[in-house]
């Protein structure tokens, strides 16, 4: 048995080199080389969880395809036992439609009492795990692999990062773990191993472990000699890669980790025209990846932010174009689908039109990272949308669970009718989503301040998102202006003025915010007024019906 801590031939990731002098261009070009290559078309559903005995089978198979240059890479049943006898939160696995195709294992350990130049044996106890202190400091990783039929879907990196979360969770130092540096045999004659590792981490050297690693936040700590006697390709040298936890307190302060925060990011989504269908989904991709690469968990476009392909259907009369825009709504959901599952990212696909039974409706779909999906609807038309294009409003109203928090949203026009989030604070929404697309200052006025009301009255976070620019060729769309922005409650706990962000109004760009929502139920609990809590009962109410 060797360590196989992401010895993989074929890195999920390459970090290109940035020239500050074409920023977009090369945001795009990191875009266009992060599509995922080999991901099933049929996949429905990805799932991360803690390894159970009952998937030895399917873990043993992946692990064989993962490590196909090995023979026999295996870990025995009998180890993985052990594993979760000692350890059992510390082994994560991934499946995709039910099936495992990636796995990380790992042990705690007192990093004081290691060997400084410890080898594999040592910090594994020569594979008995006995090494493993549960009331030690240092999460130390022994294997991570997925499987290379579902490599180019960020797999690797959504096992890094609930790694990440659990040596949080349990209040830990940091991760370490000692990664192969398979490309330095190329490079012996000319470069010690301290040279190279410099040029990796300088991007003059691409090494498909390290250079993995260091881009996950992981910091080289110590060259280890003779970590893995077998290693060839790294002549025996590996590298001992850190991740420290900013977050760690002494045991006594623990419960001050337990705060939740959802990282989001909007999108103000310039309109141009479009080549195509794939011109749209090469841009959409473009802001998915800038703005996932901050680790959001959620990303908002604006309502219709598909209309740009609405020039080419500039020779129909405008009742007929927008039943033409909508003949691309399922294709675009699928791909928002498939971007969510990619780049490890909540999306909330703004709004599209949809013909439903004969009748045009304004949807949009909210695509979970795990693969799967759900609709909302625009309840409310406009008086311009039912005439220009003989739009009727939608019908559901629904609150939706997520991994970070209960999220709510409510098309434009939507979010000026207040019993709606009423309607959904009542099931508990955290977080609502606006996408918006207006025209006029007048009209992003309205949905300005009625997003800052919502916000208010209900005691939670509003994101709202438009576009900007113009569409010359088509009607009823040819301008737009937005200032897409965060809003809060109006409380100690938060920003004076109820604005935890705004985006440059009338610029393309992107707005990334971080919100607490645990400060939301201290706000329920403790605030200076409770909205919620003191509503008259006894006199009114309000229902679904």
């Amino acid at each position: 048995m060797i360590s196989r801590d992401l010895r993989k031939s074929n890195s999920e990731f390459r970090t290109l080199p940035l020239n500050l002098s074409s920023f977009n261009t090369a945001i795009q070009h990191i875009a266009r080389s992060h599509k995922p290559t080999t991901m099933p078309k049929d996949i429905k559903k990805i799932e991360l969880r803690n390894l159970e005995l009952s998937d030895y089978r399917e873990l043993k198979a992946s692990m064989i395809e993962a490590y196909s240059d090995i023979e026999e890479p295996q870990w025995t049943e009998g180890q993985i036992r052990s594993l979760l006898e000692k350890f059992p939160e510390g082994q994560l696995v991934i499946l995709a439609d039910g099936k495992v195709v990636g796995s990380a294992l790992s042990i705690i350990v007192d990093y004081a009492s290691l060997d400084e130049n410890h080898s594999y044996d040592d910090v594994t106890g020569n594979y008995s795990f006995d090494t493993h202190n549960p009331e030690a400091d240092v999460l130390y990783g022994i294997d991570v692999f997925v499987h290379p039929g579902y490599r180019g879907l960020r797999l690797g990196r959504r096992l890094y990062d609930a790694r990440k979360e659990l040596c949080e969770r349990l209040n830990l130092k940091g991760i370490l773990f000692g990664g192969r540096i398979p490309n330095y045999r190329k490079y012996a004659d000319e470069l010690s191993p301290r040279d190279y590792i410099r040029k990796v981490r300088l991007k003059e050297i691409y090494d498909p472990v390290l250079s993995f690693q260091l881009s996950n936040d992981f910091h080289a700590k110590k060259i280890l000699k003779g970590y893995l006697p077998d290693d060839e390709s790294s002549l025996e040298y590996a590298v001992l890669l850190a991740w420290n936890n900013i977050y760690y307190q002494k045991p006594q302060k623990l419960a001050a980790l337990t705060k939740q925060v959802a990282r989001v990011g909007l999108v103000q989504w310039q309109m141009r025209p479009f080549r195509g269908l794939e011109a749209l989904f090469e841009q959409v991709e473009f802001f998915v990846d800038a703005v996932s690469a901050y680790q959001t968990d959620f990303v908002l476009f604006p309502e219709l932010f598909n209309a740009p392909l609405l020039a080419g259907l500039d020779n129909l009369p405008e009742a007929d174009a927008i039943r033409g825009l909508a003949e691309y709504t399922e294709p675009v959901r699928d791909k928002l689908r498939e971007f969510a599952i990619s780049y490890n990212v909540n999306i909330i696909g703004g709004s599209m039109p949809f013909i439903r039974e004969g009748m045009l409706v304004n949807i949009g779909f909210l695509c979970r990272r795990d693969g799967t999906t759900e609709s909302y609807e625009k309840l409310h038309v406009t008086p311009n949308e039912a005439s220009f294009w003989g739009m009727v409003g939608g019908n559901r109203l629904a609150a939706f669970d997520t991994d970070c928090g209960r999220v709510g949203v409510l098309i434009g026009y939507d979010v000026e009718f207040p019993e709606l989030s009423r309607l959904l604070a009542e099931e508990g929404v955290q977080i609502l989503f606006v996408p918006f697309h207006t025209n006029t200052q007048n009209e992003f006025t309205r949905i300005q301040l009625c997003a800052k009301a919502r916000a208010i009255e209900n005691e939670c976070y509003v994101a709202i998102a438009g576009s900007v620019g113009n569409l010359p060729r088509v009607s009823n769309m040819d301008i737009q202006m937005a200032q897409s922005g965060v809003f809060t409650p109006a409380d100690f706990a938060f920003p004076g003025n109820g604005i935890l962000t705004e985006a440059p109004p009338n610029t393309e760009t992107t707005l990334v915010a971080e919100l607490d929502l645990g400060l939301l139920k201290q706000l329920h609990a403790y605030g200076s007024l409770r909205n919620l809590k003191g509503r008259r009962t006894d006199l009114f109410e309000l229902r679904k019906r």
